[in-house]
């Protein structure tokens, strides 16, 4: 550090004025040693650079030489120098100053400016220090080798999560009370009595109250307090008996009504109901099953003689019917005729139409009768109903349903399964056996269900296997849209179209017939009518259709027909085949006739028109290959082609207003079910019919039609 100075006092009346300005500048030296003393500062990251200023200060009096003053250089460790300079030059021409303060009149400022600039070298001298050294010199010569080295790749990690863990909450204790209550033979002697010892009691109450009253009167002047005391007693001892005998009421009512809601005390009211029902009609429940009739025992007889009496009735009835098989030979000229058994109708069945009859497969007691309309616009409420023969006067089972149905039909395999068929194509399953009346499947929801009214329903086994042995059921329906569908029951009802029936044409081959214009058609599909499977080849099936036709169809081709039948002029309502006679089968139509047909043959053997009113139904007799039963709206028609192909055998008028609708013969016994617009199913016997010896061969039926198909015209 240089510096001058005139005097070495100074004196505030001298009239020059004295400045010196120091500057420290380090040598270097200096510089090596504090790079040397802070690298290791540096190294660490824990260095701070600090400059430090040192300005003397300054004392003026007077102007100053400014040419005189020296100039201060402030250099930093690399020498350079890092003089502050003012930011401010009032003159551009003018030389920049080289001082950071100028002196000026009046102002002080210091007289000695200093820079001097070092770093931090103090540090923590722990353990750690060193061993934080040696970490980053490590880190340092690791990122400098990293780049385009082969040795480290990236990849990446997955975080695995946490095993879980199982939790417990505890609840609040749970306090448990036993309580008993006991019950002596006394107690229950006491319930079961309560009304008997209220009874009694009861006039006993009253002849005390009486008495006690006259008392009253008599020691009214006397004691009058005693006499209000036994009034008193009096009137609580009756308000006590009028609550129990109240209480007692109650119990009774709620008894009785636990004892009418059981089902065992129902179960036993069936069965009592069916009892009684079976001695109502005895008589005619006899002569529908071809039993003898059982007379009524007179009162006071004793049951020695009731016994005795008992076995002459039967041998008596046995020599009748002897006697009967001789003379029936004689009685030849009286002629058949129906008697009226009974009917199955309720209040339920009122003004319904009988649309389907169907026995049970397995139970032969077990009737389906569906209540229904045919006209679209006579559409109302719909029922299906069984009936059984110990009952005649209410149905076993009722299924209610806002459409009219149109076919009933028991399943073969499963017999307790009912096929409901109705009028908007929906198809229902029910369970007989439950008293529940909904449908356990039914196709509401199918894709594939019918959008027309299904006028048949019938269950088909089918062979499944070469043998036979192993047989397959499903159900089969035809509705008026055309379709005849195949239900299988498997998760739902599922089906597949066994045919889809084409409106066909009539083209004319005759020589000389001028061809006529093609119809105009409103739909290509001819709507079903009726349908009927062969007995013994169930892959063969009759179609009858709204046009008139009879197809006879093949299940192993649903767009074709094998052979088409046409004679009818309306719609075909029923084709049946004959059980005697598998070639033989018969339909009526709306056009009136009633028509027999041979499958080989596409022309009916016989025709017949007895009335001009429309045939809705035809039945084979079960018994004999001749017989048959047609409904029309104003008669039912029993025929035996045995006797007569031109008169019905009997002929049975309905009442006014009534028409027939459907027919069905008994399984075991020479009766028939005939239904009407009334809701009524009325059950005929029989009488007097001819009886042959070969009333059950087929081949003379086949021989009767071949006789009728050889006579002229």
């Amino acid at each position: 550090m240089s510096g001058s100075s005139s005097s070495g006092r100074k004196s505030p009346m001298h009239s020059s004025v004295f400045q010196s300005k120091k500057s420290i500048s380090f040598t270097e030296k200096a510089k090596d040693s504090l790079k040397k003393g802070h690298a290791g500062a540096n190294q660490s990251r824990m260095g701070v650079s600090r400059n430090l200023i040192i300005v003397p200060e300054m004392k003026m009096t007077e102007k100053v030489n400014v040419a005189s003053t020296k100039i201060i250089q402030v250099l930093d460790k690399n020498g350079v120098d890092v003089t502050p300079r003012p930011l401010y030059c009032a003159d551009l021409h003018a030389a920049k100053p080289n001082k950071l303060l100028s002196s000026q009149e009046g102002l002080l400022s210091s007289d000695i400016l200093a820079s001097y600039s070092m770093y931090q070298n103090t540090m923590n001298r722990s353990t750690m220090g060193q061993f934080t050294r040696h970490r980053n010199n490590k880190y340092e010569t690791l990122c400098r080798n990293r780049a385009g080295n082969d040795l480290y790749v990236e990849r990446m990690m997955q975080t695995f999560n946490g095993a879980p863990k199982n939790k417990d909450v505890q609840c609040d204790k749970i306090i448990l009370e036993d309580q008993g209550v006991m019950a002596t033979a006394w107690d229950l002697y006491d319930s079961y009595n309560a009304l008997e010892l209220a009874l009694a009691a009861k006039p006993s109450a009253v002849d005390s109250s009486s008495k006690a009253n006259a008392l009253s009167k008599d020691r009214d002047h006397t004691l009058p307090g005693s006499a209000t005391d036994k009034t008193s007693e009096t009137s609580s001892l009756m308000d006590l008996e009028s609550v129990i005998l109240t209480k007692v009421h109650e119990d009774e009512e709620d008894h009785a009504d636990t004892i009418m809601k059981s089902d065992k005390f129902l179960q036993d009211l069936f069965f009592m109901e069916r009892v009684l029902m079976e001695n109502i009609f005895q008589p005619k429940l006899a002569a529908y099953r071809q039993l003898p009739v059982l007379k009524e025992p007179e009162p006071g007889e004793p049951e020695d003689v009731l016994e005795g009496e008992k076995v002459e009735e039967v041998e008596e009835v046995k020599k009748e019917e002897e006697e009967e098989i001789e003379i029936s030979t004689e009685q030849s000229t009286i002629p058949a005729n129906l008697e009226r058994l009974w009917s199955f109708s309720c209040d339920l069945t009122k003004g319904l139409n009988v649309s389907s009859l169907a026995w049970n497969k397995t139970n032969p007691d077990l009737l389906a009768v569906g209540y229904g309309h045919f006209g679209f616009k006579e559409q109302r409420r719909g029922l299906a109903c069984c009936w059984s023969i110990k009952n005649p006067m209410w149905p076993e089972r009722v299924y209610p349903s806002p459409y009219g149905v149109t076919a009933v039909d028991f399943s073969i395999g499963t017999p307790n399964l009912l096929a409901v068929g109705y009028y908007n194509g929906t198809i229902a399953i029910y369970n007989v056996q439950s008293s529940s009346n909904v449908p356990v499947l039914d196709s509401s929801e199918s894709p594939q269900k019918h959008v027309g009214p299904v006028w048949q329903l019938q269950w088909i086994e089918q062979d499944r296997g070469s043998t036979g042995d192993d047989k397959r059921e499903f159900l089969v329906s035809i509705s008026a849209d055309g379709r005849i569908s195949k239900w299988v029951i498997r998760k739902g009802l599922d089906s597949h179209d066994l045919m889809r029936l084409k409106r066909t044409t009539i083209s004319s081959n005759k020589k000389g017939d001028k061809e006529k214009k093609g119809e105009a058609l409103i739909s290509r599909q001819a709507p079903g009518m009726c349908f009927a499977f062969h007995p013994k080849d169930t892959n063969i099936y009759l179609v009858g259709t709204e046009e008139g036709h009879i197809h006879k169809c093949s299940c192993s081709y649903n767009e074709q027909y094998l052979e088409t039948y046409r004679r009818h002029k309306g719609p075909v309502y029923k084709v049946t085949w004959n059980p005697f006679c598998p070639d033989t089968f018969l339909s009526c139509s709306a056009d009136w006739g009633i028509m027999v047909w041979q499958q080989e043959h596409l022309q009916p053997f016989l025709s017949f028109y007895p009335t001009t009113h429309v045939v809705y139904d035809v039945a084979w007799s079960p018994k004999s290959s001749y017989i048959f039963a047609a409904a029309n709206e104003s008669r039912v028609e029993i025929w035996d082609l045995q006797m007569s192909t031109l008169d019905p055998l009997i002929v049975n008028i309905a009442n006014p207003g009534i028409k027939f609708t459907t027919v069905l013969f008994a399984k075991h016994t020479d009766c028939l079910l005939v239904g009407d617009s009334d809701g009524q199913v009325a059950v005929y016997e029989l009488r007097n019919m001819p009886s042959a010896s070969d009333s059950g061969r087929g081949d003379t039926i086949n021989a009767l039609l071949g006789c009728k198909s050889n006579q002229p015209g």
